[in-house]
Parts: C-alpha cells; structure tokens; sequence
C-alpha cells in the first residue's frame, strides 16, 4: 500500500492558501483517480482508491491531517503503524519556500529545513520518506513567511498552479511505481 500524505491546515478559511499546496495535490490525485469520498481516520482525512499503473494496480490511501500542518506527523505515523506502511512508501507533498512558485522536486530524506510540517513527520517517522516539494516562492525576509504562506495564492498563480497540479495527477502512476525521478521529470515537463 502506498500512502499519499498532503500537508496543509484544515480550516476552510485555508483551503487555497500556499501553506496548503499538499492538500491541493492530494484532491487533485483523488479527483482524477477515481478515489472513494474522505471521510475521518487517523486525525485526518482520508480517501482509499488504486492508481493505475502499466504492472498493476497500487493500492492508496491519500492522508490530508486535520490536526493542523505543524502537527501532521500525529496522523501520518497512525496511518504507517496501523497499515504497516514502510518509509518506501510513504510520499509528502508540501509547499516549498526555498523552491520558485511552479518548479517541484522530488526527493527522499534530508532535513526540513525550517518546515515545521516536515519537522513533525520526520519527528513521528524518521527522515527517510519521499517528499514531493511544491515551490511557492520566498516572500524575500524571514518576517514575512507566516503571512505569504497563510495568504491564498494570487490569481495569476493559477497560471502554473493548475497545469502543475494536472502534470501530478498525469504522472501518478510513476509515483505510485516509486519510480521518483521519471514522476519529477514528467511533472517538470508538463
């Protein structure tokens, strides 16, 4: 089983904020997959389905935490434990202040460099998962990170945030092969 983990707060007033990019992501894999509706496990929410790849398909359960992004490791290692998930396959997706807004990498382990969703998981978990890094940009002074990522992304950003978000769900099946590079590659082609 793979497990898709987005980060993001839960409120509604957040739903389009950059801080939840990792929900974003996980909607848009549910959405154009075919997954079953959410519903309340684990402290998040979450949606069983398959991706269909060209060995099969992999069962996965998409995780969005409802216990507020600086705490999501609560839920992702519930999740882990109860289904006996290893690292392997467990991918984050979260936004990235040190990447521009559209460029995504893809990476496995390594710090969190100031990411307190990050910092959570790998508090629960370890560092060894795969992270899926959605670049949003830097505001340009550290005093100013709390309100950029808790603003909504700009009209404009819809420019490369919905072909970035469709270039995920085309390229889900790589993911979900845990074939990472071509997955990073593919998304950056789109």
């Amino acid at each position: 089983m793979l497990l898709i983990v987005g980060l993001g707060n839960p409120d509604p007033k957040y739903r389009l904020n950059r801080h939840n990019a990792g929900f974003l992501a996980v909607d848009a894999i549910a959405r154009a997959h075919g997954f079953g509706p959410w519903r309340a496990k684990f402290g998040a929410l979450v949606a069983d389905g398959f991706i269909e790849t060209d060995s099969g398909r992999i069962k996965t359960l998409l995780m969005k935490p409802q216990t507020y992004y600086n705490e999501s490791g609560r839920a992702a290692q519930a999740a882990a434990k109860f289904y006996k998930i290893p690292l392997k396959d467990i991918m984050v997706f979260h936004d990235e202040l040190d990447l521009a807004p559209g460029k995504f990498r893809v990476k496995t382990g390594g710090g969190a460099a100031g990411n307190n969703g990050i910092k959570s998981i790998t508090n629960a978990l370890g560092p060894d998962f795969r992270r899926a890094r959605i670049g949003i940009g830097h505001p340009g002074d550290k005093a100013l990170v709390t309100a950029y990522v808790l603003h909504d992304f700009a009209r404009e950003d819809a420019k490369w945030l919905d072909p970035l978000l469709d270039a995920i769900t085309n390229a889900a099946p790589l993911l979900a092969m845990g074939k990472d590079d071509a997955f990073q590659t593919a998304v950056n082609h789109r």
